[in-house]
This record gives structure tokens, C-alpha cells and sequence, in this order.
């Protein structure tokens, strides 16, 4: 077992003349499986194919690309593990100084738009090699969508990049039917008929079972329109209710095939079993490694998809809303499986998914009828026909804790704490209590409006509080000391200066600053996205009111963090805006004080008082 080959040299010793596929990575290459490039070139390793990995290639030299020469079948392209626009830039659309997927957390190793940049680039080095472009960035550009960082719609991606097809989703299955067409011998142009990815055509008659989504043009004029597209697109992410759809560029149309189905358990065990060595390549040692790395190395991930039906989140488009879960077995055999490790020093860090307690299917008509269109399993209300069980989550980790050398199992990928409050028993808060946090419980309530968590596709906020009290009941029965620490989202669409203030009374009264806030980042492939762009609700296709200028973003931002010093400025002129003057004073329901006067007193309103 070893890493797969990086360079000419590499695959020579191998005893290869050429490979069959090339991948081409923004990341650095990490051969673990929380990383979708170890994930897909694995895959494909098993079913007998020679990859060769081009990991952050040299952008603006084509001869970076050609360092296998040209593939037997093709090139496959991602961005990473993350996109690249949200890797490189801020919700404030500033560059980041640091990037934890390349070497030593420096920035500066990928591209803006990786895909298309890597695409356009292979295409200059071989005119008419397949390629084959996925991951995150590719999947949730599949058609046209709105970019925030130019802040207009762009084409779908496949177009952009010059590649021949997408593979959407997670990949697994899809990329090895490609890859069989490939090497049967079909050529990429014909590859018209599989689940999962999306091609383009000028022979509209070659569809069939489809709708047509209104063509590009009209999307990039009319915002109303692109929401109604939008709403389609939404509605058709399920593998057996969702139909094939079409959108028109010019003589063009890019053409997304229905998506793959979710895997089954044996699959997807048949995924994290593969043998990965779990570490990055040596030749990023001197750099001081891969830090994204660390965090992952002993995470287990228990399960794929996820029914929350969170507006800010792609899981949707990308993971679908259907509960795929790994076998006990396969993740017992993978935590015992750390021990071995010498950098293993005895915890878990985590076990779970997009959704840490989603283990079992939403509902048992799913198997037959697929998600609903139209309904979400906890928005705005628990649906009757929601499967509620934590026995199987509970049953495994009580395994995981029982493996000789864990000294600890810690959940850290998310409690859906609304689930978790239907359960019929306290078994399971008990035992998450007792064995897996570590002094501190986060949960991600993000707003306390009932307004904007409509919008967020949220419960409402009375659900977060009733669960703080069986926390704490819980805590206080077993004699322990631990907290909540709440998630909170700035500047959502739904949320005008008031609401914002609404919020920052809230943590006002909690009597702490949350350390971290999260601002609203418009990325592409969610209804907040197109709530952003279109000022409406593609579920109800109501308007809503979005805070778009940079000065309002701060401002609502700043009101979370009320207390920083460099926040005073930003948070006094948020209160005038909302007409909430009341809470600029001395009271200890104030959140500042007045500004001061050139005599260095606080003045509010005709009266003075000096600094104490």
C-alpha cells in the first residue's frame, strides 16, 4: 500500500507506461477518506484503473499539466474539498491569508475558480481529451446560478471550464460508470445516459422525461424568473421523484440527467474500507504538513445526507435529504483501526455526519415514493410520518467507547437538538452528557426571530430553550458543569436592523459573547443564495428583505459582538438605524454607552454624566 503516483517517475517504478485518468486537484493530496480526491481515485483503483494525481498544479503553465502526458481515457477535475472562491475570500469578500488544505497552511497554491482555470487549461494541453470535472465547486455549478463574488449569474460550469461532462453529488458510483463507457470504448460525447452527471447537447430530441428550465438569458434578466428556475432545480433533487432538466444556452443545452441514487450500507462500507494510508503525501513534510488534516485524521463519518432542510446549507443539491448510514461494523473496524496510529492519542474527535444524530431514514415512504417536493420533515413543524430513533447512534457509540485505547468519543459535527427533543426518553442526552462533550455542547439555534428563522428554514426558537432546560436538567442530575454554545448567522435575508438588534438582546441576556460569528455567506446551490440575489422566497416566491450593502452586514455583524471596543462605532450608529436609542445608556439593559463629549463625559440625549 502506498500513495498513488504524483509524477512520470512515480508511475514508471510502477511498471506503467501511461495512466488512464489523471486527477487534477486544487487541495494538496491527502490520502485520507474525508478528502473526495483519496475518495474518487481509490474508487476507481479498485475497479482496476491507473490514476496519476496532479495536486495544485502550476495554473499558469500548461506543462504542469502534461507531466503524466496525455491519459488512456481522461482527466478528472476538482477544486478541493472546498470551493475555491469560499476558500480564498471572506463573506466580505475579503482574501484570506491562510488556506488549511495546501502545505503549511499557506495561501496562494490554487486558482479563483479552480475548475474552470485547471479545465480551460488542460484543454490547451490536449485539445480533445475527455474531461471529467466534480467535487463541490462543479456540482453546485452545474447549471446557471448566481455568483456572489461578481455579483451576477453566471453560466453553468461545464461550459466555463471546457469539460465535457459533470459528475454531480458524491460521485462514487457515477465516476465508475464513466469511466467503464471510457474504456468500452464510447466516446465522451455519447456519454448522454447516466445518473448523476450533467452533459451538453445541440440535439434536443436525444431527451426524453424532461422539463425545460427557463433559458439562460431569461434567468440572468429577470430575478423572478431565476427564482421560479431556482424552485425547479430544488424540487428535483430527489433520485426517484426528480425529473431530467434542461436549460438552453443559444444553440446549446446543458442537460442534467435525474440524480444517482443514495448508496446502500454495504456500499458505502465498501467506501470507507478501502485502503487509504490515512496521511498526506511526504512531500508536503518539510512544509509542515496538511493542517485541514488534522482535525479529520481520527473523525469518523457515520453517515451521508441530511433531512434538516437548512436554507443556508447545499446538502440538498449535493449529499441529497436521504440517510445513507455505515454499518456498525465498518466503523468499529475503522476506530480500532486508530489505535495502530502513532500520532493516535486515544480520542475520537468525532463520529457523524452533515447531521451527527441522523442515522435512520426520515420517513419509510421514502423508499418508495422519494423526499417529498413540497414538505420538509421538521419545518416548520415535525412531520407525523418522521422516524424519530437514536437507539442505533446510541448502540454504536457505547461500541466505539468499549474499544481497548479510545479513552474518549466526542461528537462534534452537529446535534439536531429539535430531533433530539422528540425522543420519547432522556437515554440518549444522558449518555451524550456523560461520555461525548467535552465540557462545551454546540448547537446551532442561528437566530431567535421567528421572521428570519422562517427564512432560514428553522424551528422555532422556543424548540432551542426547551431543549437548554433538558441540558441543564440533565447536567445538574449528574452532578456535571457543561454548556451550550449557540451558533448564531448575521445578516440572513428576513433580517432587517431590528431583528438583528433582537438578537443581540438575546445574547446581551445570555451573559456571554459568542466567540465566533458567523455572517451569511451567499454561496451557490441554496435558497438563501437565490433569497440573496432575488429578494424573494423561491418556496412561497413572497418577497423578503435582504441586507446586501457591506455597511448593513457589519453593522448587524458588530451588534452580535456588541462589548469588542473596535465594534462601538458600527453598533452605536445600528441602534439609531433601528430606532433603538433605549438601549444606548448606563442601564444595565444597554448594550454601549453614549459617546463621549469633548470633556470626556457621556452624553445621551440633554443630560451628561461623568465617567466613573
Amino acid at each position: 500500500m502506498d500513495f498513488l503516483p504524483v509524477n512520470r517517475m512515480e508511475m514508471k517504478e510502477r511498471g506503467w507506461d501511461q495512466v488512464d485518468f489523471v486527477m487534477v486537484t486544487g487541495d494538496a493530496y491527502v490520502d485520507h477518506p474525508s478528502f473526495s480526491t483519496a475518495i474518487i481515485t481509490r474508487t476507481l483503483e479498485k475497479y482496476g484503473y491507473k490514476i496519476g494525481i496532479i495536486s495544485q498544479p502550476d495554473w499558469k503553465n500548461v506543462e504542469s499539466f502534461k507531466i503524466f502526458g496525455r491519459p488512456r481515457l481522461g482527466f478528472l477535475v476538482n477544486s478541493g474539498n472546498i470551493d475555491s472562491m469560499v476558500n480564498h475570500y471572506t463573506s466580505f469578500k475579503k482574501r484570506r491569508s491562510k488556506d488549511e488544505y495546501s502545505p503549511g497552511g499557506e495561501a496562494g497554491h490554487r486558482p479563483d475558480r479552480a475548475v474552470t482555470v485547471y479545465g480551460n487549461k488542460i484543454r490547451e494541453a490536449y485539445r480533445d481529451v475527455p474531461i471529467i470535472i466534480g467535487g463541490i465547486e462543479a456540482s453546485l455549478r452545474r447549471l446557471g446560478h448566481y455568483d456572489y463574488w461578481d455579483n451576477k449569474v453566471r453560466r453553468s460550469v461545464l461550459l466555463d471550464s471546457s469539460a465535457d461532462l459533470i459528475v454531480y453529488g458524491m460521485g462514487e458510483k457515477t465516476i465508475v460508470e464513466v469511466a467503464e463507457a471510457l474504456d468500452g470504448g464510447i466516446p465522451i460525447e455519447e456519454i448522454t445516459y447516466i445518473r448523476g452527471t450533467v452533459y451538453k447537447t445541440k440535439d434536443k430530441t436525444r431527451i426524453y422525461d424532461y422539463i425545460d428550465l427557463p433559458d439562460f438569458e431569461e434567468i440572468k434578466k429577470d430575478r423572478e424568473t431565476y427564482a421560479g428556475s431556482f424552485k425547479i432545480q430544488y424540487e428535483n433533487t430527489d433520485s426517484i421523484s426528480a425529473k431530467v432538466l434542461v436549460e438552453k444556452y443559444g444553440s446549446v443545452y446543458v442537460v442534467q440527467n435525474t440524480p444517482t441514487p443514495p448508496l446502500s450500507q454495504m456500499d458505502l462500507d465498501d467506501v470507507y474500507d478501502m485502503e487509504y494510508m490515512r496521511d498526506y503525501h511526504p512531500m508536503y513534510e518539510e512544509a509542515g504538513g496538511i493542517p485541514a488534516l488534522k482535525e479529520v485524521k481520527f473523525s469518523i463519518l457515520s453517515s451521508r445526507g441530511c433531512f434538516g432542510g437548512c436554507s443556508f446549507c447545499a446538502l440538498t443539491f449535493h449529499q441529497g435529504r436521504v440517510i445513507q448510514a455505515r454499518s456498525h461494523e465498518s466503523i468499529v473496524k475503522e476506530g480500532k483501526s486508530f489505535i495502530e496510529d502513532k500520532d493516535f492519542k486515544g480520542y475520537i474527535h468525532d463520529v457523524g455526519g452533515p447531521t451527527a444524530n441522523f442515522r435512520v431514514r426520515a420517513c419509510d415512504k421514502q423508499v418508495k415514493y422519494g423526499v417529498c417536493r413540497d414538505r420538509q420533515c421538521l419545518f416548520p413543524e415535525k412531520c407525523e410520518n418522521l422516524n424519530v430513533d437514536h437507539k442505533d447512534y446510541l448502540s454504536l457509540l457505547r461500541k466505539l467507547r468499549k474499544i481497548e485505547g479510545i479513552k474518549k468519543v466526542f461528537i462534534r459535527s452537529g446535534i439536531r437538538y429539535d430531533y433530539l427533543l422528540y425522543e420519547k426518553d432522556d437515554e440518549f442526552v444522558e449518555e451524550l452528557c456523560k461520555y461525548h462533550v467535552s465540557g462545551q455542547l454546540k448547537l446551532a439555534p442561528e437566530h431567535v426571530s421567528p421572521k428570519v428563522l422562517k427564512a432560514l428554514g428553522k424551528p422555532s426558537f422556543d424548540i432551542y430553550k426547551k431543549f437548554i432546560e433538558k441540558y441543564e436538567k440533565v447536567n445538574k442530575k449528574m452532578d456535571m458543569k457543561q454548556f451550550v454554545v449557540p451558533y448564531f448567522i448575521s445578516g440572513h435575508p428576513g433580517s432587517t436592523m431590528k431583528e438583528a438588534v433582537e438578537l443581540a438582546e438575546y445574547i446581551r441576556d445570555m451573559g456571554h459573547m459568542p466567540e465566533q460569528v458567523q455572517d451569511f455567506y451567499p454561496t451557490p446551490g441554496t435558497l438563501s443564495t437565490c433569497m440573496y440575489h432575488t429578494g424573494m422566497d423561491p418556496r412561497t416566491m413572497e418577497k423578503i428583505y435582504v441586507p446586501n450593502s457591506f455597511e448593513e452586514k457589519k453593522m448587524q455583524r458588530a451588534l452580535m459582538q456588541f462589548r469588542k471596543k473596535e465594534n462601538y462605532k458600527l453598533v452605536l450608529k445600528a441602534l439609531k438605524a433601528a430606532g433603538r436609542e433605549d438601549l444606548i445608556g448606563f442601564d444595565r439593559k444597554c448594550l454601549v454607552r453614549p459617546p463621549k463629549t469633548s470633556d470626556g463625559e457621556n452624553r445621551k440625549g440633554g443630560g451628561t454624566r461623568k465617567k466613573r
